[in-house]
Parts: C-alpha cells; sequence; structure tokens
C-alpha cells in the first residue's frame, strides 16, 4: 500500500529536496506542498494524506497550531505527523508533540533516517531518539507548571499489563521489540496499546512517552556523568 505524503514547509528548495527523496522510495508518494501552515491544513483534508512532513517555524499558521488543529479534528484522526526541526532539542518540539505529533526529526538527517523516519510514523509508531527524549523529558521535567496529559484517575484505570507495555514504549521499544520482550504476539502488544491510548485519551505514542515520565512510571533522566582527569 503506498503511503501518501504532504510536505509542509516555507522553502521551496527544501520542499524540492524532500519530494526528490521520498519519491525515489515506491512505498511513497507526495500528493501536496505546503509552503504555510493553513495551507498545509487545507491540503491535508483535500489530499487524505497519510502522513504530514511538518515545518514549525512556518508563516499564517505555524507547524505548531497546525498540527494541534489536525490532532483536534475527528475526521483526521488518522493522519500522522512528522515534525521537521532545525533544532533537535527545541521547546517547540515538546509543545508539538503535546499538540499530536507522533515525532520529530532533525533537517540535518540523512536520507536514509529520514525514509525509515516516514515508516516509522506510518505505522504509528513514535519516532523519538534517544538523545532527544532526554533533552525533551529534562525539559518537560523542569517545568513544574506543565499541563498533565494523564490524570492519576486516567493511570488508575490501567492494568499491571498495560501499565509495563506503557513503561516499555516509553523506552523507545517497538510493537516488535515488546512482544520479544514479554512473549507475546505482536497484535497483543498493539491491543495494549490501543487500549491504554483510549483509557488515556491521547492518541499517538508520543504522547504516551510524555505521560510516562509526567507520571513517575519511567524515571527522569540522569544526567550526563562528569568527566574527572586522571590523577598522576
Amino acid at each position: 500500500m503506498t503511503t501518501r505524503i504532504l510536505i509542509a514547509d516555507d522553502q521551496a528548495l527544501i520542499r524540492a529536496g524532500l519530494r526528490s527523496l521520498i519519491e525515489s522510495d515506491p512505498e511513497f508518494e507526495v500528493v501536496g506542498e505546503a509552503s504555510t501552515g493553513r495551507e498545509a491544513l487545507r491540503l491535508v483534508r483535500s489530499t487524505r494524506a497519510d502522513v504530514v512532513l511538518m515545518d514549525i517555524r512556518m508563516p499564517d499558521m505555524d507547524g505548531l497550531e497546525a498540527t494541534r488543529a489536525i490532532s483536534a479534528d475527528e475526521d483526521l484522526a488518522g493522519v500522522k505527523v512528522l515534525i521537521l526541526t532545525t533544532f533537535e532539542v527545541d521547546h517547540y518540539v515538546l509543545e508539538a508533540l503535546r499538540a499530536g505529533a507522533g515525532g520529530f526529526l532533525g533537517k540535518g538527517a540523512g536520507p536514509r533516517e529520514l525514509i525509515e523516519g516516514i515508516r516509522t510514523i506510518a505505522r504509528g509508531d513514535a519516532l523519538l531518539s534517544a538523545t532527544a527524549t532526554r533533552g525533551l523529558i529534562a525539559r518537560l521535567l523542569s517545568q513544574p507548571e506543565t499541563e498533565q496529559l494523564a490524570t492519576p484517575q486516567q493511570l488508575a484505570t490501567l492494568t499491571p499489563r498495560e501499565a509495563e507495555v506503557l513503561a516499555l514504549v516509553a523506552a523507545g521499544l517497538s510493537n516488535d521489540d515488546i512482544a520479544a520482550r514479554l512473549f507475546v504476539a505482536t497484535v497483543t502488544v498493539k491491543t495494549h496499546v490501543n487500549r491504554t491510548m483510549a483509557k488515556l485519551q491521547v492518541r499517538d505514542r508520543a504522547q504516551l512517552v510524555v505521560i510516562a515520565y509526567q507520571s513517575g512510571l519511567v524515571g527522569a533522566p540522569a544526567p550526563p556523568a562528569e568527566h574527572h582527569p586522571t590523577a598522576t
């Protein structure tokens, strides 16, 4: 099945480069280009794109607002948003994840990384590199006023197995990886993930990662170890 992709970036050269790269893969079809967030929102509705490659800083309506609008539209429930950003650790990216983006990728990523990233987002997995996840969660935990994505009452409805799966999702494991870890079928893991998302009222695995850290289910990233020179 062909994955339909919409490219949203205010720079024509970047859009052309992305289109050329994406269309080199027979699995993908670029169904439109947008230079503003408002145009992206209009085109995603008319083209029925599966994945939107969304730049953050665009005129008229930025990528963050466009992502939030896509996530809030029930008719676009199946649309996945992959944020493209110049800076891998950026407070706008955290806001985008909370708004419903499926993940993010730095614009310095290589061609293979981009292609695999699109595949990851298209199948419903979160695209969060280990380095970026640590930075985002550290930023999140340093902001006590940050709105909680899930209430204690919602978390209490999770079964022990669902809580375990949630922790493994937050660790960056795919459904196949979790299935191997728990010695169950991949379809069973997918069922647990879907039930967890329904109970916590989120639509994306990326938001599950944030919830896992917010709730304390997964511990805060440890700070980098200091290097001490060896005494001579």
